[in-house]
């Protein structure tokens, strides 16, 4: 049966299992949750959403623009200012499951979302006095009771044969990128591949103030050290696969280190280092971060910082010979970002 979220300040969610750092450096407000739908909702927290499975329509209201209805799917990303009202309908009777990260910074309660339902039994309406409701919607008493009583059920609810708008194809240009489909802007055989969610292909990011990227590992492949060099924090959830990852703070020790499998998620304060190895079946991830345009500096590889410095710099910053800073200049020359597995 078919199935939709009425209208919310964001609505349902299903809880993974997560690991995350606790630590001075990480704000309470970012977080997460995954939602087998999702209701007509007043977007609060700014949002950056990622449909991790199944097709599903969804409507999108910005601020004094009319209704757009959208067809989506997996792989798509969707980017949610503040104060966007949304409803979502899954018609398939297969799972529709959406991703929601954000920041809850400017959320009625830090570090949840928040859901302001415009319907429903929990509606914003059934607060209000009929005579009130009557007033502000100039409609009889009897009607008003009818509009904010007849629907009993919260969240998501069943359909019963509601003719609701078919999505237009057309309304997807500006509003959601592809992630699956879109061109790749890092393309390593045996490596890896990235797409970069950023204001030149969803400018709508610049209004939520964040940026994303989906990264798919090839099995046993390693992701270069590397950390967000414009102070941001990145959000990572595994769509896919398994593999190890270690986190590394800016005082050298260790924080992190942990084998993670699809539905995990981590977070990576400001300034810290990250690295993954992919287990043989590989690893797909996809993380927001908090600028719509983030600049990574990569600490192994073909353009690491190391091979810009001096040799000099690098022998006397690690106090070795010249034999060995040209054997360690001599590494990975070709390889940038992802490495394919040791032959």
């Amino acid at each position: 049966m078919e199935e939709m979220v009425v209208p919310t300040l964001h609505g349902p969610h299903r809880s993974f299992p997560c690991y995350v750092k606790v630590t001075s450096e990480l704000p309470s407000s970012l977080w997460r949750r995954t939602a087998s739908l999702s209701p007509i909702t007043l977007t609060l927290p700014e949002l950056l959403n990622y449909v991790l499975q199944g097709n599903g329509v969804v409507g999108i209201v910005l601020p004094e623009k009319e209704e757009k209805v959208l067809p989506v799917k997996k792989g798509d990303a969707l980017a949610f200012p503040f104060g966007v009202i949304t409803w979502w309908h899954n018609k398939e009777d297969t799972e529709f499951v959406v991703l929601f990260l954000g920041d809850t910074k400017t959320a009625h309660k830090r570090g949840e979302f928040t859901d302001m339902y415009l319907n429903g039994s929990n509606g914003i309406f059934t607060g209000f006095s009929t005579e009130f409701v009557s007033r502000a919607w100039d409609l009889e008493e009897s009607v008003v009771k009818t509009l904010v009583g007849n629907q009993s059920g919260k969240g998501i609810v069943k359909l019963g044969g509601a003719n609701l708008p078919e999505p237009n194809k057309e309304h997807r240009d500006g509003m959601t990128l592809n992630c699956e489909e879109a061109p790749l802007d890092v393309d390593i055989e045996g490596g890896g591949r990235v797409v970069v969610l950023n204001t030149k292909n969803l400018p709508l990011v610049g209004e939520v103030g964040l940026g994303a990227d989906l990264v798919r590992l090839d099995g046993s492949a390693m992701c270069s050290p590397g950390f967000s060099c414009d102070s941001a924090l990145q959000v990572t959830y595994i769509v896919r696969g398994s593999g190890r990852v270690q986190v590394v703070g800016v005082d050298g020790k260790r924080v992190l280190e942990t084998t993670v499998t699809a539905g995990n998620l981590f977070i990576v304060p400001r300034f810290f280092v990250v690295s993954k190895i992919a287990d043989p079946e590989g690893l797909e991830w996809f993380s927001i971060i908090t600028t719509p345009n983030p600049i990574f500096t990569h600490l192994a590889g073909s353009i690491s910082a190391w091979k810009a410095l001096s040799p000099q710099v690098l022998e006397a910053s690690f106090n070795v010979d010249s034999d060995t800073e040209k054997l360690f200049r001599s590494k990975r020359t070709a390889d940038a970002i992802f490495f394919p597995p040791p032959k």
